[in-house]
């Protein structure tokens, strides 16, 4: 049971529309906060606690960088919005200096393996992950409306970032898709048949600017869930997305059955689609683009990834082995 002011503080962010995501990571680096400095109140502490706190994330448990600046956000978010005492905009504190991991990435054959024995029932949303380049959440995420069949394109709406994009669509995904869209036309059918039914879940702008939207198929998850559930938020009953998880184990499974000794994760097809992408010839300039990086730098990761190894050098024994 959470305390009445981290109620307050979920609900002060549920008000102010964040996405449930952000809730709960905001929520986690709060708690974890106010747990390190011994359950004291946040009104009793200030800068000298944060910056106490963000340096042991680093000394003690190593976090990267990306950790370290989600948790000051959290806290930022706090002082600010919650207690209205922003934080100091010179905060002094020790910052992580861990080096990003290279991305792993499958070779063309080891993809071929793995989609040989992905489940049938999961086959279509993991081919978008490799297909398109995109993130596992904003593959769940698709809305029928967001597949643009005339133009081979899928846009993808706020993603990382809240940033939108287009993205390339395999035309050999056309003829599943157009049958994803037909078993979702035949669930909405069925569902605008059960009375409590309320239509798919729409962030609030959209809920009030397309009062109809929650009914149309449209607006459906392109991959939803086989049952109904009720919407936390709204305690309406809705039709969720499917879960996240199945698509992480299907591919963490079936790599174990592929025998692929590298860890595979679903992030591993998009890092993989970004590599292929370049070999093929694609500019670097393109591939930012389809990822939807805001720097290029982000995307030259791919770059040194083909430079490593076999790629790029030639190992001085091959030349004494000759």
């Amino acid at each position: 049971m959470k305390s009445m002011f981290m109620q307050m503080v979920i609900e002060h962010m549920h008000n102010r529309r964040y996405a449930k995501r952000s809730i709960e990571l905001y929520s986690k680096w709060i708690i974890s906060f106010i747990r390190f400095n011994n359950n004291r109140h946040p009104s009793d502490m200030g800068d000298k606690e944060v910056e106490v706190f963000l340096s042991h994330l680093v000394n003690a448990k190593n976090v990267a960088p990306a950790t370290q600046a989600s948790a000051l956000n959290a806290l930022a978010f706090l002082y600010r919005d919650i207690l209205e005492r922003p934080l100091s905009c010179e905060l002094n504190f020790v910052a992580s200096r861990r080096q990003a991991k290279l991305p792993v990435v499958l070779t063309q054959e080891e993809v071929v393996s793995l989609f040989e024995q992905i489940p049938a029932n999961l086959k279509l949303p993991i081919s978008l992950l490799y297909g398109s380049g995109l993130r596992l959440m904003e593959a769940v995420r698709l809305r029928v409306k967001d597949i643009d069949f005339d133009y081979n394109a899928i846009r993808i709406w706020d993603g990382k970032g809240g940033k939108h994009r287009i993205v390339t669509l395999a035309t050999e995904l056309k003829p599943g898709l157009t049958r994803q869209i037909a078993m979702v036309e035949n669930y909405l059918a069925a569902d605008l048949e059960n009375p409590k039914y309320a239509g798919v879940y729409l962030p609030h702008r959209l809920r009030l600017k397309y009062k109809s939207a929650p009914r149309e198929l449209g607006w459906h998850y392109l991959f939803p869930s086989s049952r109904l559930s009720v919407d936390p938020e709204s305690k309406r009953v809705r039709r969720h997305h499917i879960d996240e998880s199945s698509i992480q184990k299907a591919i963490r499974n079936t790599a174990k059955t592929c025998d692929i000794k590298k860890k595979v994760t679903p992030h591993t097809l998009r890092h993989s689609f970004a590599t292929h992408l370049l070999q093929s010839g694609a500019d670097i300039r393109t591939v930012q683009t389809q990822l939807g990086h805001s720097d290029v730098k982000t995307t030259q990761i791919y770059t040194h990834v083909l430079q490593q190894g076999a790629q790029g050098v030639v190992s001085p024994l091959s030349r004494v082995l000759k």
